[in-house]
């Protein structure tokens, strides 16, 4: 219950949670052409008019990534302009017209099952649309949690919004599991340089509709999450930017209690006197630094992983690679945790560092089975896990706590915009150049060239990231939102 001294914990965290499930879809999204690729590329190497290609297959599963870079460069606009709360409502929309979409691409204008050329844009374009939603929630989602949350929880609770991205992605991977059911994933060969053939034995269940089915299924949450944005207040730090004070005082009070809601009004009004402050009014170097967090969050290659885990775990010889993807979902859940319950105590600086050096660890270990002939497969399994856990209790959680709280309020929504582009510029970046970096041949190695070098070059830049965060970024533990003014203006 909410009271008047001391605010309402039930009132935050329902509210809070509710920001999460954008998170949640914000994860199943991205996670849900893990188990829907191998359908998709069988499906489509069906056609006649076009050569789908290894660079075609990774640009349409990475499509969606597109649509993010946009979402997120526009999320600054939508939420200065329409505000955080009717921002999500959009990024709500955005997720169900694309589950609907992605899984009956040739609504109104295709035959049905006749794959061709302006049938795959057309999916893309529904692919693309989802990225949108994904991109808006990306940089709304803990901007949103941040303004509402004190600055004692305020790492916990972001921390949580990176622990809803993840348990979206189990949660996909589950329900691709289930869905897949007793069929298989088609056979797929390489009849010549970069020209693939679907062998007659693969199930025909999987190539027509097993893919459509795992699209399909985010118009649940999605649904959900849409309707239950309509019931949550609007963050009170925008509130009081817009000069709404009134309706910031009660939202404050629900959460804080009155005393505490006034010194917070108090000190967001002091900070907030100049709404039109410009971008680099704090200088250069906190939006170098917020840009940079999200360029190594995924320059490290964790989405190489995530998106083609199964082809991965496929290609080391594991026998059920479904099985080993859902078996890295709760690996990844449960060091998210560790991140969700250590963030206030230990700090940011300290879980980035170590999970940098965790990952270039796993990264070094993969590319180390695949120069080293005659190590069992079980340690190129656990150097994956390693190395993907070590990014769920660091870099995953982390860089979206960072980036939610170490810019000023005057310059949050557009800076916020800007960081959060550049993640999923290098996110499409590493997504689309993984699968050609990965089936790269070279002399007695062959396609194992490939596999070393990918993994290789994410160790080196693993590593890199770790130098960066120790000299550059700036410890934000314990400081409130408005304390962000005072540390850049020393600079």
């Amino acid at each position: 219950m909410s009271n008047e001294k001391q605010g309402s914990k039930a009132y935050l965290f329902s509210i809070a949670m509710v920001a999460m499930l954008g998170g949640l879809l914000f994860g199943y999204d991205t996670a849900v052409i893990s188990g829907a690729e191998k359908g998709l590329q069988a499906f489509f190497l069906g056609t006649d008019d076009f050569l789908y290609s290894d660079m075609l297959h990774g640009f349409t599963s990475s499509s969606a990534l597109i649509g993010c870079i946009i979402g997120s460069a526009l999320s600054g606009f939508f939420a200065t302009h329409l505000g955080r709360k009717r921002s999500l409502i959009l990024a709500g929309i955005f997720f169900f017209l694309s589950a609907l979409g992605s899984f009956y691409p040739e609504f109104l204008f295709f035959d049905d099952s006749e794959p061709e050329f302006e049938l795959l844009v057309a999916f893309n374009i529904y692919r693309v649309l989802g990225g949108v939603g994904v991109g808006l929630a990306s940089a709304i989602c803990p901007m949103y949690i941040a303004e509402v949350a004190p600055s004692n929880i305020r790492g916990t609770l972001v921390s949580w919004n990176q622990f809803a991205i993840i348990f979206g992605q189990l949660v996909v991977y589950f329900v691709n599991f289930m869905i897949l059911g007793e069929h298989t994933n088609p056979i797929i060969t390489e009849i010549a340089e970069d020209i693939y053939q679907v062998s007659e034995n693969s199930d025909p269940w999987t190539i027509e509709r097993g893919w459509r089915y795992m699209f399909v299924s985010e118009a649940i949450p999605a649904g959900l999450f849409t309707l239950l944005v309509c019931f949550v207040p609007e963050t009170p730090r925008y509130l009081a930017l817009m000069g709404r004070d009134d309706k910031a005082l009660k939202v404050l009070t629900r959460i804080n209690g009155a005393e505490r809601a006034r010194q917070i009004l108090a000190d967001i009004k002091a900070t907030a006197t100049e709404r039109t402050e410009r971008l680099f009014s704090y200088g250069v170097l906190v939006i170098f630094v917020g840009c940079m967090l999200s360029v190594f969050q995924q320059a490290v290659g964790i989405n190489a992983v995530l998106y083609f885990a199964p082809r991965i775990f496929e290609s080391i010889g594991m026998g059920n690679p479904m099985a080993q993807t859902v078996m890295m979902g709760v690996v990844n859940i449960l060091f998210t945790l560790l991140a969700v319950f250590t963030v206030e105590r230990w700090g940011r600086k300290p879980l980035l560092i170590s999970g940098s050096l965790g990952m270039a660890l796993g990264a070094f270990g993969v590319a180390l089975y695949n120069l080293v002939d005659g190590l069992p497969p079980v340690m190129a399994v656990a150097s994956i896990m390693v190395y993907s856990a070590s990014f769920m209790f660091s870099w995953g959680p982390i860089c979206w706590v960072l980036i939610s709280e170490i810019f000023p309020n005057t310059i949050r929504g557009a800076a916020v915009a800007i960081a959060v582009a550049f993640q999923w510029i290098f996110n499409f970046i590493v997504s689309s150049t993984f699968l050609p970096m990965y089936n790269m041949s070279a002399g007695d190695m062959g396609e194992k060239f490939g596999h070393m070098f990918a993994y290789s070059l994410y160790g080196i830049i693993c590593v890199i990231a770790a130098i960066f965060v120790w000299r550059l970024v700036p410890e934000t533990k314990g400081k409130t939102l408005e304390d962000m003014t005072k540390l850049w203006k020393k600079q």
